[in-house]
C-alpha cells in the first residue's frame, strides 16, 4: 500500500489548521457583547452545521447566549440546540433551566410558544422530566397560540416518555382542549390525539355530538393541515341518526372543492362512511355525486403522478362500493401515452370495474388499442383486463 504523499499531509494539515481558526473565530464573536456578531456566528455555526460539518465544539459558547433578549438570536440558538442535544444530551441539561425561564415569560406569548416548541423537538428523556410543569402551565395559558403549541408538544413528549406524560395527566389536558374557544387549539388538540393514538394503539379520541360540532366548527379557521386532521377524526365518529349524518355531510361536501388533495381526499372519506346512515335514496345519490367533479379532477394532467396514483387507490376502494360516483365518467381512466406504468395499470383496474353494459363496447375498443403498445408489462395487463371483461359481459366479448 502507497504511502500517502507529503504535499496530501500537508494539505489534510493545512485543512485542519484553518477550521480551528475558524472555530475559533465562531467562538470569540459568540462571546462578544455584540448582537450582531453573536447574529452572524450562530448563523455560519448552522450554514456549517445544515453542510455537515461537525460544530458540535461549540454547544457550550452557543447555549451561554439561550439568555438573550433579541428573539431572532434566541431562535437560532435553539435551532442548534435541537440539533445536537440528542447526542450531546449532558450538555443539553445546561439548555433546561433556560427553556423553563422563556416558557414562563409574562411579557412576550411568541417567547412562550418558541420554548415550549422547542423542548417538544428535543427528544431526549433525560431531560423530558424537567420540563412537564412548564408544559402544563403552557396548555391552560391565556394566549390561544401557546396553547396550540403545548397541545402538539405533548405529542411529541409522549413519543419520548409515554408513560411519564400518562402519569402526569398531560393526555387528560390534551383533551380538555377539545372544549377550547379557539379554532386553532381545538384542530391543534385533535391532531396531538391522533399522534398520541396511532402510538398508543387505542382509542384517544371520545367523539360525541358536542366534540363533533366543535371540531366542524373548527374547520372553518383551521389550515389545511388543521383541516385534513379535523377530517380524519370526524371520520371516526358515529351519528346519532340519519339527520345527524346528513347535516354533518352538508358541512363536510364543500371540502371536496379544496385545492390541497389530502383535504379532498379526507372528505371523501367522511363522505362514504355517513352515506351508509342516509335513509332517502335521493339523498344518498346527490350527495355521493357531489364526489365525481372533485375526484375527476385530481386525474388532471397538471397533477403529479403521484398525487393521481393516490387518487385512484381511492377511486378503486369507492366504486366497489359506490359505483355511481364515477360510472359515467370513464373516458378520464383512458391511459395516455405519457402516463406512468403505475398509473396506467391502476386506471386498467378502474376501467375493469367501470365496466358495464352501457360502456362495455367503448371499453373494450380502448383496451384492444393498449394491446399494441410497447411496454409489455401494460400489453399483459390490457390483454388480461379485456379477459376480465369478457368474463363479466360474455355476449360483448
Amino acid at each position: 500500500m502507497s504511502r500517502p504523499s507529503a504535499s496530501t499531509s500537508s494539505s489534510s494539515r493545512s485543512s485542519r489548521s484553518r477550521y480551528g481558526k475558524e472555530v475559533k473565530e465562531l467562538q470569540d464573536a459568540l462571546n462578544q457583547n455584540k448582537i450582531e456578531s453573536k447574529r452572524d456566528a450562530i448563523r455560519k455555526i448552522i450554514d456549517a452545521m445544515t453542510r455537515g460539518k461537525d460544530v458540535s465544539m461549540l454547544f457550550p459558547d452557543v447555549a451561554k447566549n439561550m439568555e438573550t433578549s433579541n428573539l431572532e438570536l434566541k431562535k437560532l440558538v435553539y435551532l442548534y440546540i435541537i440539533n445536537y442535544a440528542k447526542i450531546m444530551p449532558d450538555l443539553a441539561v445546561m439548555a433546561v433551566n433556560s427553556f423553563r425561564k422563556d416558557a414562563r415569560d409574562k411579557t412576550n406569548p411568541f417567547l412562550r410558544a418558541l420554548a415550549i416548541r422547542t423542548m417538544g423537538c428535543i427528544r431526549v428523556k433525560l431531560i423530558t422530566e424537567y420540563l412537564l410543569d412548564p408544559l402544563k402551565e403552557s396548555i391552560k395559558d391565556e394566549d390561544s397560540y401557546v396553547r396550540k403549541t403545548a397541545a402538539i408538544c405533548i405529542s411529541k413528549l409522549y413519543d419520548v416518555s409515554p408513560e411519564l406524560i400518562e402519569e402526569q395527566g398531560l393526555l387528560k389536558l390534551l383533551d380538555n382542549l377539545l372544549n377550547d374557544g379557539n379554532a386553532m387549539v381545538v384542530a391543534n388538540a385533535v391532531c396531538a390525539l391522533l399522534i398520541v393514538q396511532e402510538s398508543k394503539g387505542t382509542t384517544m379520541l371520545q367523539l360525541n355530538s358536542y366534540t363533533s360540532q366543535k371540531i366542524l366548527t373548527a374547520m372553518n379557521e383551521c389550515n389545511e393541515w388543521g383541516v385534513i386532521y379535523c377530517l380524519d377524526a370526524l371520520a371516526m365518529y358515529v351519528p346519532e341518526d340519519g339527520k345527524e349524518a346528513e347535516a354533518i355531510l352538508e358541512r363536510v361536501s364543500p371540502r371536496l372543492n379544496h385545492n390541497n388533495p389530502g383535504v379532498v381526499l379526507s372528505a371523501c372519506k367522511i363522505m362514504m362512511k355517513f352515506l351508509d346512515y342516509l335513509q332517502n335514496p335521493e339523498t344518498l345519490r346527490q350527495n355521493a355525486l357531489k364526489m365525481t367533479a372533485p375526484l375527476i379532477s385530481l386525474l388532471s394532467l397538471g397533477k403529479e403522478p403521484e398525487i393521481q396514483y393516490v387518487a385512484l387507490k381511492n377511486i378503486n376502494l369507492i366504486i366497489q362500493k359506490r359505483p355511481i360516483i364515477i360510472e359515467k365518467d370513464i373516458k378520464v381512466f383512458f391511459c395516455n401515452f405519457n402516463d406512468p406504468i403505475y398509473i396506467k395499470l391502476q386506471k386498467l383496474e378502474v376501467l375493469a370495474k367501470l365496466a358495464n353494459n352501457d360502456n362495455i363496447q367503448q371499453i373494450l375498443h380502448e383496451l384492444k388499442e393498449y394491446t399494441q403498445e410497447v411496454d409489455v408489462e401494460f400489453v399483459r395487463k390490457a390483454v388480461r383486463t379485456i379477459g376480465r371483461c369478457a368474463i363479466k359481459f360474455r355476449k360483448s366479448s
